[in-house]
């Protein structure tokens, strides 16, 4: 018997700074940040106006995040007043491959996992 895919030629070693990453990258508001950054450089206000169930200080706290990352860079764009925009990095912009395919395959699977959790659910009614 073939097998369909190919054996990894080193082993997935997920450490400390992975999960890390990891979550302060894919975690719901910076995923919603970087879907609008994707399509334009936005402003604070224009970012809130586009998640409106986003917190300004939760707002605050995932830019900083994606700007300490390299993820998404601040630009003062004004002196009177300031302005401050928000952009993509071309960094930032690699992320666009691995989080496509994460969502591919959430799609292709959704049915598959509700199965599941249904199965699991009623298990655990009982």
């Amino acid at each position: 018997m073939h097998a369909t895919t190919p054996a990894p030629t080193t082993p997935l070693r997920v450490g400390m700074s992975h999960r890390e990453l990891l979550d302060q990258v894919l975690d719901t508001w910076s995923l919603l940040v970087l879907e609008e950054l994707c399509e334009r450089p936005s402003r604070f206000n224009e970012l809130r106006r586009a998640i409106p169930a986003v917190t300004a200080k939760s707002l605050t706290a995932t830019l900083r995040r994606l700007e300490r990352n390299g993820i998404v860079e601040r630009k003062v764009t004004g002196l009177r007043p300031v302005a401050v925009e928000y952009r993509i990095t071309p960094l930032g912009k690699t992320l666009r491959e691995p989080v496509d395919a994460l969502l591919a395959w959430t799609t292709a699977n959704m049915a598959a996992v509700d199965a599941a959790r249904d199965a699991f659910d009623r298990l655990d009614e009982d």
